[in-house]
């Protein structure tokens, strides 16, 4: 079995003369990731590894969010080929991780994680939501040949507000 959760950076600001990747979160971005962390407090038990876009705003997102959560440190890094948007780099990502992983958690971007959680997931979502998470587990022993999973769970922050 594999288990991969996709959170959607949180809410970024648009008022600073910054590039893209270079966004910081604003301040519902900021306590939405907050509000994520604490609801995943009680729903994570371990994550083998996390990985995430470079990205300011997505970088924000993981670590206020794996603040919460009883995971080394050990296992995040920072993945140049999640700041995509189309969901390619990201499959390529996901497929390509070391099958002694069973847990994978990656932080990133939409429109490819609504696409992704679309492509993998058993339940269509229109969208994943800034702070969004879906949870999909499926039934294999290999990244590399992701079947059809099952969504377990989807968390938006407007819910726990």
């Amino acid at each position: 079995m594999k288990t991969l959760y996709i959170i959607r950076h949180a809410k970024s600001s648009w008022e600073f003369d910054v590039t893209d990747d270079k966004r910081p979160l604003n301040q519902r971005g900021l306590s939405d990731a907050d509000l994520v962390g604490k609801e995943l407090k009680t729903i994570v038990k371990t994550v083998d590894k996390v990985l995430c876009s470079p990205a300011e705003r997505a970088y924000s997102t993981a670590k206020i969010i794996l603040s919460h959560l009883d995971i080394s440190k050990d296992v995040f890094s920072l993945e140049p080929n999640l700041y995509d948007f189309d969901g390619t780099m990201v499959m390529d990502v996901i497929n390509s991780c070391d099958d002694e992983i069973k847990t994978l958690m990656i932080f990133g971007h939409n429109h490819a994680f609504t696409s992704i959680a679309n492509f993998l997931g058993s339940k269509q979502i229109d969208n994943l939501p800034t702070a969004g998470v879906v949870v999909i587990e499926f039934d294999t022993d290999k990244w590399k040949d992701l079947p059809v999973g099952k969504t377990l769970l989807t968390i938006y922050p407007k819910s726990l507000r």
